[in-house]
């Protein structure tokens, strides 16, 4: 994914949707947050922001913040609807090697009894179904990424759809698209969503595939490319140990 960003000081974020920045000729502007996450380690005041510029004069905020720069020099995809968009690229280029051979691909398909929609479907040659969701991996804390950054009863309903599509003998799939450069392995987040910490090491124990992959940042000047190129771990509690 290529864009073309300019780039700020953050001042602060608020509201969850807006931020108000520095801009390098001095100025203060407020720019649009697409994350309604909690944001941790992403977000501190004096960071470098960088932010696309939209054409639509309706707008009432035309920057949009995308990436993140902190003080250690960690770059982060901040805007949530990027990882949607970088995991298409990666399965229409052959990167997710745990999905080569697919020949439909399908966005927001219905699922579920409680009414989801899967980020992907996939069919394959033999006409077996893929049910993919894709979670926004960014919170790095002692060395290690965590998800989710908040308490998600969102994603906490996504997991036991998954474990009901694989109870359908259908496949089920969570993939982790990890967008922050100091990342190398994921684990759920027990010490903020124990629920979704459970649910995920039961999803694993009843079949449901969870993958992780690591976004790769290439930036100069105000062109940034970045992809979807590297497997990472991702860790899980033993649910049948836990339940003893």
């Amino acid at each position: 994914m290529k864009l073309t960003l300019a780039q700020a000081t953050l001042e602060k974020r608020y509201k969850r949707f807006l931020a108000d920045v520095i801009l390098d000729n001095g100025d203060q502007t407020t720019i649009h947050c697409a994350n309604t996450g909690a944001m941790t380690g992403c977000a501190t005041p004096g960071n470098t922001v960088l932010y696309s510029v939209s054409e639509n004069k309706k707008r009432k905020y035309p920057y949009s913040w995308e990436l993140s720069i902190t003080e250690q020099q960690h770059i982060i995809c901040v805007n949530t609807i990027r990882a949607n968009q970088l995991v298409e690229e990666a399965l229409n280029n052959g990167i997710i090697n745990e999905f080569e051979h697919f020949s439909a691909l399908r966005r927001e398909v219905k699922y579920g009894n409680e009414n989801s929609k899967a980020d992907f479907y996939l069919r394959d040659e033999n006409e077996t179904e893929t049910y993919i969701e894709v979670k926004s991996v960014t919170l790095f804390e002692h060395e290690q990424g965590y998800f989710p950054d908040a308490k998600t009863l969102r994603g906490q309903k996504h997991l036991r759809e998954l474990i009901e599509i694989v109870e359908q003998g259908k496949r089920a799939v969570l993939l982790f698209a990890v967008l922050h450069s100091a990342i190398n392995n994921v684990k759920a987040a027990a010490h903020i969503d124990p629920i979704y910490a459970d649910l995920l090491s039961q999803a694993k124990a009843k079949g449901v595939e969870v993958f992780a992959y690591k976004a790769e940042f290439s930036i100069k000047k105000h062109d940034v490319d970045i992809q979807l190129t590297t497997p990472i771990p991702v860790s899980f509690i033993d649910y049948k140990l836990a339940k003893k």
